[in-house]
């Protein structure tokens, strides 16, 4: 009888409703600070991309990343059907083009890499010219979970700019992470000399 009464308890913990631990752990997720990327796929006007701070290194030997994307989001069908992609880490003066990826101001496919510099990686990947560092990935392997989808991307290749602050997205907003070259010249009394 007392394991009987148990299952029953267990059965009914197990259904309660989810809304409130899901809400729960929005909330809790918005104070793990992370680096700002765009994600970046496709060709001509077949392009797209979005921001992410779902971005790691995933494997040193053979060098991967891995980046997870909502299955509903209009880049997914893109993303899903490409050979290669670009990772963008960006800096903190791409709050721009951070928030246009992220489908501010209702930009969409194409018109998302209005107002960046980007070149095409050897793979056919879009890559921001002026990203802190940006890589080039074939895909190596998707992997559907949920609500979301984690693609594993081999690096092909890298390209390193530095200098400025990195953008990092924290409660709700983006914010600066280290100082940008004109700031430390600014802090180091090197501002205006020789002018």
């Amino acid at each position: 009888m007392g394991a009987t009464v148990m299952n029953i308890f267990a059965k009914e913990a197990a259904a309660a409703p989810v809304a409130p631990v899901r809400d729960e752990f929005r909330i809790a997720m918005r104070e793990l600070a992370g680096a700002v990327s765009v994600v970046s796929c496709g060709q001509g006007e077949r392009r797209t991309g979005f921001t992410a701070t779902s971005v790691s290194s995933f494997s040193m030997d053979p060098p991967t990343l891995f980046v997870c994307v909502n299955r509903a989001s209009s880049s997914w069908p893109v993303l899903r059907d490409a050979d290669s992609f670009g990772v963008n880490i960006l800096s903190a003066s791409h709050r721009e083009i951070a928030h246009r990826f992220a489908g501010g101001g209702g930009a969409e496919g194409a018109q998302r890499y209005e107002g960046g510099h980007w070149i095409t990686a050897a793979t056919g990947a879009p890559l921001l010219s002026d990203a802190l560092a940006a890589f080039d990935c074939s895909v190596d392997e998707i992997i559907e979970r949920h609500s979301h989808a984690i693609i594993i991307g081999r690096i092909e290749a890298v390209r390193r700019r530095g200098g400025g602050g990195a953008l990092v997205y924290w409660r709700g907003d983006y914010d600066q992470l280290g100082w940008s070259q004109d700031e430390i010249a600014n802090a180091i009394g090197f501002a205006g000399r020789g002018a």
